[in-house]
């Protein structure tokens, strides 16, 4: 009967851990609800959202966050491609992060919406991640002639004011 009772108890503990687990890596994908729906629904791309850690340089430690992988295809010259892609981003109510510390002349820029701060990061088909997330999304695109396969990195964590310089 005492290692029934044990038993069960362990069952127990353990589902509860699993749910914890599950509840966990919700709230971290729900931080890049907005970053998905603007990816899909008004830049028009395919993408796929995960929970992650993220090194956040505010506050120095590994935080629970999440990341879009996102990948269509255009005809477009990259310079235009990204500019006309944070100007629609902007259009969408996104702001820029307070003391943001990012790098704009790499395409890499870090906006805020409700309690996010996401850093989007163009690249283009020169570079790879190699990562099971940029394969899926790029065998979802479809390509006519003469397009090319395009991508942006989104990586975010909970909202954070901006980090004490010096």
């Amino acid at each position: 009967m005492k290692k029934t009772l044990l038993f069960v108890l362990a069952l127990i503990t353990a589902g509860s851990v699993v749910l914890e687990a599950q509840d966990s890596r919700t709230t971290q994908v729900d931080l890049c609800l907005d970053a998905e729906r603007f990816i899909e629904n008004v830049a028009g791309m395919v993408s796929l959202t995960e929970p992650d850690t993220i090194n956040d340089w505010r506050t120095q430690s590994i935080t629970p966050g999440c990341r879009v992988t996102a990948s269509a295809a255009t005809k477009q010259v990259s310079r235009d491609l990204v500019r006309d892609f944070f100007d629609l981003l902007r259009s969408d109510s996104w702001i820029r992060t307070p003391d943001p510390r990012d790098a704009p002349n790499e395409a890499s820029l870090r906006f805020r919406k409700s309690q996010a701060d996401c850093l989007f990061s163009f690249y283009d088909s020169s570079v790879s991640l190699n990562t099971d997330a940029e394969l899926t999304v790029s065998d979802a695109v479809f390509k006519t002639v003469g397009e090319k396969l395009y991508y942006f990195l989104v990586l975010c964590t909970p909202a954070a004011p901006a980090a004490p310089r010096g």
